[in-house]
């Protein structure tokens, strides 16, 4: 059973960066796609980035392509998401992901078996 544990949430103004981390136990996630996803108060869970288990293959959500980056560090079974020029738009709880099996981003949550608790990131403007 694979566990995740999402970390470096926070408040930033905006024009800001945070780098989120993904870490995984349990079990390894660098024979799997990994899943970004964020919760706003009173919205539905949104994708905002995947990457495939070589980490050769990326997927974004229009709204944070350019600015955000998915990548891998399979060496620590980890998985990250820099956020660059961050809007207040971007405040929500983000989780990672991760399916049982499927190699190639995913970009419906329901591909995804495991999650993490989410972590908080609040832009202010």
């Amino acid at each position: 059973q694979v566990q995740l544990v999402e970390s470096g949430g926070g408040l930033v103004q905006a024009g800001g960066s945070l780098r989120l981390s993904c870490a995984a136990s349990g079990g390894t996630i660098s024979n799997r796609a990994v899943g970004w996803f964020r919760q706003a108060p009173g919205k539905e869970r949104e994708f905002v980035a995947a990457i495939s288990w070589s980490g050769g293959m990326t997927y974004y959500a229009d709204s944070v392509k350019g600015r955000f980056t998915i990548a891998r560090e399979n060496a620590k079974n980890a998985v990250h998401l820099q956020m660059n020029s961050l809007k207040p738009e971007d405040t929500a709880v983000y989780y990672c992901a991760a399916p049982s099996r499927l190699r190639s981003p995913q970009r419906s949550a329901t591909e995804y078996e495991y999650w993490g608790q989410g972590t908080q990131v609040t832009v202010s403007s």
